[in-house]
């Protein structure tokens, strides 16, 4: 759910007055662990129990009150609901950032959306002030019918975990000390079900809760270094997950995380309206504490005084868990002294002179180049694309999404927007080429031009949040969003594409979707397609620079595109090897994993495994642009096990590299493999144990087209 400041009455209470005084926790000099102990026993019960909420601080002691943003794909202080309408840098929906395969482009993405939280909190512009960013989304989208896929980064840990890490090492930045702003992972585990989530179960083993589900969130912390996530609201194999004992057990004692866990928005209320899991409110809010949960997006305080008064929980349980809270806030600097801060993050925003960051030209560049590279060229006929302006005249744009930029449940409101209408009227008058529009096929008016057309785009796919910012409105079955899964993955405008393929053959699909579509009939009939996520406020220049050839397409499908609906297994079947993901998958599909193709070629050569070392695994592997065009080309690697006496998938991604190739050039590309993702849980030993046999490494330009392949022999025990 997105936080809209449940306890704002709280912050106002309290009040944002600093007061100058010296205190013995703003000596930089202590270890981290004494500072929070000195901060803690300045606190009274009821400031303590304050620090339970997200809104952190104490003005008494001189510490202004901040709370958290949303931040899926930019800072968000505006969209549908529209709370605040000050602009911010909107990147596309995490799903198309997923595509671009680019750990490097995640992590500069994170950068200057901290910059923009920082530059609103400490400046003096936005009503809403925080440092907590809620994000990235680091939940594996195991089925495409998931109403919140446009959150996740993907179907694969091993990938998702690489780009969540990314995102949080930007978002959280480079000083050793300091956090320019924390990010808090979503959604604490296996909430990949939208119907029913506020009750059901996901229900599966041990051993897919520590390779596939946990996993992105285990590397974002022990990686990425996040020292905070939010639990979801899901049950695992029966236990709510925000009272869940592997909070306390795996991921505070074994993983490391000694910051905040909260819980999702309304999760509290839940346990007894929905879980039915506690009596009362009395009851639950003493359970939360004590499973190591540490914050509440929900109306605590009444339940948790009362908790204290009948001796369910004590004031030291409550201490245990804001330690961790209070250990975020002295990271993002503020149990610092203001005057004397050595924190090189305070100064952002100060100056009310200085442009805003929204505003910079070299981030309105970097958004473009993003979305440039977010896209996926899924077919392309004939040499269909790029355009060559030599043998067009007309290009007719139509469709829904052609001069209008969606913004989904967990956007911003940027400070300008280019429509891909806009955007291919600027190329046509750049390159001599009229163009022609119209929204829909009313009274056939798309047919129309589409006859006197050298080229139609069809610019179509799904509503964010379904025509309007109510909860749990989904007009169309095929569309979905937070808590409405979807229930068809037809695309609805495919039979507007057949009358318009009808009357011209050069209809190029630009599929405008959070997520997949089974567009059988279009990629069997139409000469192009190719996808992008919405939101990106550069959405319509990302486009026609890969319509024109400016931006050579090199995004890579994250998800698994079915042929049918019938292709998935039950919706709340989380155990993934009953046919899940490309790992599992037993059908032929319409695009795999991995998958999106160039305006140029590569030929690769033979892969070998250079060297080995306690950690890691290096492979090497020629690539060479053989095509008529400069490109990018994402390497990946994926690992079989021949002889291994376990099941494993079918064979799972363990390195990839997206690399920029001249054409006629040849760059030997390096892959690093972690040993430790080379082996499986234990369930009996409850330990990962490492695979003894020939592991065969098999590379390649997506899952299903591998390229070439070599044998590694891991190191035999002395």
């Amino acid at each position: 759910m997105r936080y809209h400041l449940l306890s704002l009455t709280m912050a106002l209470l309290l009040g944002n007055t600093a007061i100058a005084q010296p205190y013995d926790y703003q000596n930089t000099k202590l270890k981290d662990d004494r500072r929070v102990e000195l901060f803690l026993k300045h606190l009274t019960l009821d400031e303590k129990m304050m620090w339970m909420s997200p809104m952190m601080g104490t003005p008494r002691l001189g510490m202004s009150v901040l709370g958290c943003y949303e931040g899926l794909h930019g800072l968000a202080l505006g969209g549908p609901a529209k709370h605040d309408t000050v602009p911010t840098t909107i990147f596309p929906q995490a799903y198309g950032m997923g595509c671009t395969w680019d750990r490097s482009l995640i992590r500069r993405i994170g950068a200057v959306e901290a910059e923009e939280v920082r530059w609103y909190a400490q400046g003096t512009k936005a009503r809403r002030k925080g440092l907590v960013v809620f994000a990235p989304n680091a939940d594996l989208a195991r089925d495409p019918r998931w109403g919140r896929t446009e959150e996740s980064f993907g179907e694969d840990p091993y990938l998702t975990a690489q780009l969540s890490v990314a995102m949080v090492r930007g978002l959280q930045g480079d000083d050793p000390r300091y956090w320019k702003t924390c990010a808090l992972m979503k959604h604490f585990l296996a909430n990949s079900n939208e119907d029913g989530r506020d009750s059901t179960s996901s229900n599966f083993d041990e051993r897919l809760f520590r390779e596939y589900y946990s996993y992105p969130f285990y590397k974002g912390i022990t990686e990425g270094g996040s020292r905070a996530f939010m639990a979801s609201y899901n049950s695992w194999n029966g236990i709510p997950m925000c009272v869940h004992p592997c909070l306390d057990a795996i991921t505070r004692k074994e993983w490391g995380n000694n910051g905040i866990i909260c819980t999702d928005g309304g999760a509290f209320g839940l346990l007894v309206s929905a879980h039915h899991y506690y009596p009362d409110l009395t009851a639950a809010a003493a359970a939360v504490v004590k499973a190591g949960t540490s914050q509440f997006l929900d109306r605590y305080v009444p339940h948790l005084q009362e908790a204290l008064e009948k001796g369910l929980v004590t004031e030291a349980e409550i201490d245990n868990v804001i330690r961790g809270n209070i250990y975020v806030a002295l990271k993002l600097g503020m149990l610092d002294d203001p005057a004397t801060t050595q924190n090189p993050y305070a100064a952002i925003g100060k100056d009310s002179t200085a442009q805003p960051p929204y505003e910079c030209e070299e981030v309105r560049q970097f958004v473009r180049e993003v979305t440039g590279k977010s896209i996926v060229l899924l077919k392309n006929e004939h040499h269909t694309l790029p355009i060559d302006p030599a043998k067009t005249k007309k290009i007719a744009v139509v469709g829904p999404y052609a001069d209008q930029l969606i913004y989904d449940w967990y956007s911003g409101t940027p400070a300008y927007e280019v429509t891909i209408l806009k955007a291919m009227q600027e190329a046509g008058r750049e390159y001599g080429i009229k163009i022609l529009y119209a929204p829909d096929n009313q009274k056939g008016r798309a047919e129309t031009l589409a006859k006197e057309a050298d080229m139609v785009l069809v610019c179509t796919g799904n509503h964010p949040y379904g025509t309007k910012a109510d909860w749990k409105f989904c007009p169309v079955p095929s569309d979905g969003r937070e808590a409405n899964d979807r229930h068809s993955l037809m695309l609805p405008d495919e039979d507007m594409i057949r009358r318009i393929q009808a009357v011209n053959p050069n209809t190029v699909l630009v599929l405008v979707s959070s997520f997949p579509y089974a567009v059988n009939w279009s990629r069997d009939h139409l000469p192009a397609i190719l996808h992008v996520t919405h939101c990106s406020q550069e959405q319509g220049h990302g486009v026609a620079d890969v319509l024109f050839g400016k931006v050579n397409p090199a995004g890579r499908t994250t998800q698994t595109w079915v042929k049918d609906i019938l292709d998935l297994p039950p919706m709340m079947d989380y155990d993934i090897r009953n046919g899940r993901t490309y790992m599992y998958c037993k059908d032929d599909v319409l695009f795999p994993f991995g998958y999106g193709l160039s305006y140029t070629r590569f030929e690769y050569g033979d892969a070998k495994v250079l060297k080995q070392d306690k950690q890691k695994v290096y492979v090497s592997v020629p690539v060479k642009n053989v095509g008529s065009c400069d490109g990018d080309e994402v390497v990946q690697l994926y690992a079989h096990y021949p002889e291994s006496q376990t099941e494993h998938p079918h064979h799972q991604l363990r390195a990839f590299e997206r690399v920029s190739i001249p054409k006629g050039q040849t760059r030997e590309v390096m892959l690093e493999i972690d040993k430790n993702d080379l082996s499986h849980w234990d369930e009996a030993a409850h330990a990962f144990v490492h695979e003894t046999g020939r592991i065969r490494l098999e590379i390649g330009a997506s899952s299903a087209d591998i390229r070439t392949e070599t044998d590694y022999y891991p190191l035999k025990k002395k």
